[in-house]
């Protein structure tokens, strides 16, 4: 697979003069069949990076949480570059009994980046995360749950560095598929967390 090329404009470009829409934005994804080329796209390129298997994504899956509002899309002028999800109900998957009790859980899934910007200074990855805390906070939740390729060793350190930390043991699929749950407190200083 060859490297993905260079975002086509700085990220952190500002013309005083550009009277358009901002470079970036925040919007709840409409397009389903965006967002899983944004996803399958991104899964891809981690699973070359890894050497581990591409997760299985179901375009009916896609279609339905982009209908009930809950992807969330970071796009930039030039198109999508990441995005997460966001609910109520664990996804498939989930092992429950892994997590500290909660009372008001929400899940954070499905977390992509444009492969373009994967190296770009724009953090992508980073905002998307900071987003998912800041939305879920707003939404009341007390703690943000989340399953990870534990083998994806760079989406882990963002993780880690934004306060998830691990809980239960690594599960194996049997077909080289592993992943890990990670959780997240939430509350009013997380309600800051996307700011700046």
């Amino acid at each position: 697979m060859s490297s993905p090329q260079a975002p086509p404009t700085d990220p952190h470009h500002t013309d005083p003069h550009h009277t358009g829409p901002p470079s970036w934005h925040w919007q709840t994804a409409t397009g389903a069949d965006e967002v899983h080329t944004l996803l399958t796209s991104c899964d891809a390129h981690q699973a070359a990076i890894s050497g581990t298997p591409a997760p299985r994504r179901r375009q009916e899956t896609t279609r339905r949480l982009v209908e009930s509002g809950s992807v969330h899309l970071l796009r930039h002028t030039t198109g999508p570059a990441g995005m997460f999800t966001l609910t109520r109900r664990p996804p498939s998957g989930t092992d429950e009994e892994v997590f500290p009790p909660a009372e008001r859980p929400l899940y954070l899934s499905r977390l992509a980046v444009a492969p373009a910007w994967l190296t770009a200074p724009a953090l992508v990855g980073l905002r998307c995360v900071r987003r998912a805390v800041e939305v879920a906070a707003g939404m009341g939740g007390d703690v943000l749950r989340a399953q990870v390729n534990p083998d994806l060793r760079d989406t882990c350190a963002l993780l880690g560095l934004l306060d998830f930390t691990p809980c239960g043991p690594t599960f194996d699929d049997g077909s080289g598929r592993r992943h890990a749950h990670l959780h997240r407190l939430l509350g009013p200083v997380a309600a800051g967390a996307g700011k700046g």
